[in-house]
């Protein structure tokens, strides 16, 4: 039988909790258990592919499609394990398929109330499709006190009821903030956060203490005086210099072992911690270094491009160099800043997007690496903006462009109108936004003797995607002529997958988001081979 383990936050948001289940979750696998991480998201949003990302960061894709938060991702790298449509769920999804329900008329006349109707929905998700995994671990999202995830934290206290509470555990995130002014740690806080928590009937049986500074005994015992909590299970999580060291963190912390003694489970094996030590070393002590410029309209937030950061860092763990990132805005390119902007990085990535806003900007860098043979990599909306500057400045179409921007234009990026995985034909909407993409994972073939193909060593690849535009595969042959070759097809020949330049060092663009599928012990080949041509260009100039 699965036990579950449920991860609550409080005081603030971002505190980490979706990094907490990922390490848990990691460090229960080095033991020798089998683990599947959940989210429960408490927005009314169905899922958060409309939302923009200032507001909610990046979207993450599943192999199957699904749409869903950037924890997820972390889920991903942390465990090595593909997350699935059954891993993420929103009280806009929820509500969504409870009303179709009602309007059916399957609940025979009777009323339709958030006790018992969403609260049973959302048990159903915490359990559904569970196999032969030892632990799930479900995060709730948002922090305790917010009015949309009061379904949600009533939901798991009646599972807890009934599966039983030796069966189930309850951790809890908190901020014990330091105040400078009285060099003072503060529990208040969390006092108040775990009250809350309590008042709505769930009692933590762990209680996680984010903080800048290491928290002294007497701390701890106040939190566990006012808490209830046995000392034992209060963990402190102090911010760490990359991610990677979060597990190493929760290890010396002995968070596994204060799980498996709660349910009072033996450890299979001892934990090597080994991969995340020298992984974490590769990081921190890596003493050369390349500079990547990163040009999106969204880089004043980070979470924006999460997944894009951290396969840039797996290409550098490959290659035992640092990277260092050097985000601009894409509004802010002219033609007259480029080369004050751009001097200094050694390699250019467009990442995915969608809109008008910026776009010219990255044409012009785009146009920048391919005359100073800088590396280039265009992701999504990035490829497409590298085939319309190949239009515009080699094949002469003046007035390139995509449909995506209006109809004045030769689009050669247009809307596409259907598309076909395995015996399905799939078709766009152009007016419901809302999961009508080509989303998920894609089959494309490689042409023989590209670069592409000798960096994937494959005959065909698999990669996930999130897009509603494609480059128009009529100007094929015109671009061919003039060095930029279509690399990768999809199977029916119909949808350029990948473009690059033969006359180039390093420069492709994909229309799917390999940062999706990287790993922090499997870095994405594209990734490797783009810092290692970024940093080759550096020893050159």
């Amino acid at each position: 039988m699965a036990r579950y383990i449920f991860v609550t936050g409080g005081v603030v948001s971002s505190l980490g909790k979706g990094l907490s289940s990922a390490s848990l979750a990691s460090l229960l696998q080095l033991r020798g258990y089998k683990v599947r991480i959940r989210k429960l998201d408490p927005y009314l949003n169905v899922d958060p592919g409309t939302m923009n990302p200032f507001q909610h960061g990046e979207v993450f894709v599943t192999d199957d499609g699904a749409e869903t938060d950037l924890d997820i991702g972390h889920y991903e790298r942390f465990t090595e394990i593909s997350a699935t449509k059954f891993d993420n769920i929103t009280t806009g999804g929820i509500y969504s398929d409870i009303i179709k329900k009602e309007r059916r008329g399957d609940y025979l006349g009777g009323t339709v109330q958030v006790v018992p109707h969403v609260t049973n929905r959302i048990k159903k998700f915490i359990s559904h499709n569970v196999k032969n995994e030892d632990f799930i671990i479900c995060e709730i999202g948002g922090t305790v006190g917010d009015i949309e995830s009061l379904p949600f934290l009533e939901a798991i206290r009646q599972f807890s009821n009934d599966i039983g509470k030796r069966n189930s555990l309850f951790i809890h995130l908190t901020l014990v903030p330091y105040l400078k002014a009285s060099a003072e740690l503060k529990t208040k806080p969390t006092q108040h956060s775990v009250k809350e928590l309590r008042s709505l009937g769930i009692q933590p049986d762990i209680i996680i203490c984010r903080s800048e500074k290491s928290i002294p005994k007497n701390e701890r015992e106040k939190i566990s005086l006012f808490c209830n909590v046995d000392i034992k299970n209060v963990i402190e999580t102090i911010d760490v210099k990359t991610i990677y060291e979060a597990p190493i963190s929760f290890h010396k912390e002995k968070l596994d072992e204060r799980v498996l003694s709660y349910f009072n489970i033996k450890s299979k094996k001892k934990p090597n911690l080994t991969k995340w030590k020298k992984i974490t070393l590769n990081v921190l002590r890596s003493k050369k270094e390349v500079n990547i410029g990163i040009i999106g309209k969204y880089v004043n937030l980070k979470d924006a491009y999460k997944s894009l950061d951290e396969a840039l860092a797996h290409g550098g763990i490959s290659n035992k160099l640092k990277v260092k990132l050097d985000r601009i805005d894409s509004d802010s390119l002219r033609v007259d800043n480029l080369d004050a902007l751009l001097k200094k990085v050694s390699g250019i990535l467009i990442p995915g997007g969608f809109g008008k806003r910026g776009s010219e900007g990255k044409i012009a860098a785009i146009k920048y690496a391919r005359l100073n043979n800088i590396p280039f990599f265009g992701i999504c909306f990035g490829m497409q903006m590298a085939v319309i500057e190949a239009a515009r400045n080699l094949l002469k179409i003046k007035n390139a462009s995509s449909s995506e921007f209006g109809n004045n234009c030769t689009p050669v990026v247009g809307l596409i109108n259907e598309w076909q995985k395995g015996n399905k034909i799939f078709k766009g909407n152009e007016k419901n936004l809302g999961g009508t993409m080509r989303l998920g994972l894609y089959d494309a073939i490689l042409k023989k003797n590209s670069l592409t193909s000798k960096i994937y060593s494959m005959k065909k690849i698999s990669e996930r995607h999130r897009h509603r535009y494609e480059v128009n595969i009529k100007y094929q042959s015109e671009f061919e002529k003039k060095g930029l070759i279509f690399s990768a097809i999809s199977p029916d020949g119909l949808l350029p997958e990948i473009v690059e330049l033969k006359t180039h060092p390093w420069f492709i663009g994909v229309q799917f988001h390999p940062e999706f599928k990287s790993r922090p012990f499997n870095p994405h080949p594209l990734f490797s081979s783009f810092i290692k041509a970024a940093h080759k260009q550096k020893e050159i100039s």
